[in-house]
């Protein structure tokens, strides 16, 4: 079955932007595994404020993926992209009862914890960039419960990036 991966960059002390929404401390001096991630990945969450990120950026990286923005503000999307009002879990299990490849949920923080609530997240990879942001949007904001995972990957990177992948049981 389809697995649903977090796959998300955050700063040291746990921020996913900064303070008024940057993310231009994000290294970009190599691939960080993503060409591979997304070679096993078919289709792409996102939550509105992702959304609009990789619109601005431009989702070529996309292209050939099943695109889904999930939000109960927007009332059209750009072509290509699937807009989800419902983000109920039956909406999100009748998407991984299709045949294909991995799910990637690209954030933001609101729709993880949804999606950790909810049960469906299958795993996490976090890319922990060596800064401190001091103020900004963590990546988890509203997690009442703890969560254990179990630490199946660690890889560390000469900029001093480490990357890890945790199996949520």
């Amino acid at each position: 079955m389809r697995k649903i991966i977090l796959n998300l960059t955050v700063s040291l002390d746990g921020y996913i932007e900064g303070p008024n929404g940057e993310y231009d401390w994000c290294f970009t001096d190599q691939d960080y595994g993503m060409s591979e991630f997304l070679a096993q990945t078919d289709a792409v969450f996102c939550g509105r404020k992702s959304y609009e990120l990789l619109i601005e950026a431009g989702d070529e990286i996309l292209a050939e993926k099943n695109k889904y923005v999930f939000s109960s503000s927007l009332n059209k999307v750009y072509d290509g992209w699937i807009l989800v009002k419902d983000v109920q879990g039956e909406t999100i299990q009748s998407i991984l009862a299709k045949p294909g490849k991995n799910i990637w949920l690209f954030g933001g923080s609101q729709l993880t914890d949804h999606f950790i609530k909810l049960g469906l997240l299958d795993e996490m990879i976090i890319s922990i960039h060596p800064l401190l942001l001091g103020d900004g949007t963590p990546l988890f904001r509203k997690m009442k419960e703890r969560l254990f995972m179990k630490l199946v990957d660690a890889k560390i990177y000469d900029s001093g990036l480490a990357q890890l992948t945790y199996r949520i049981p």
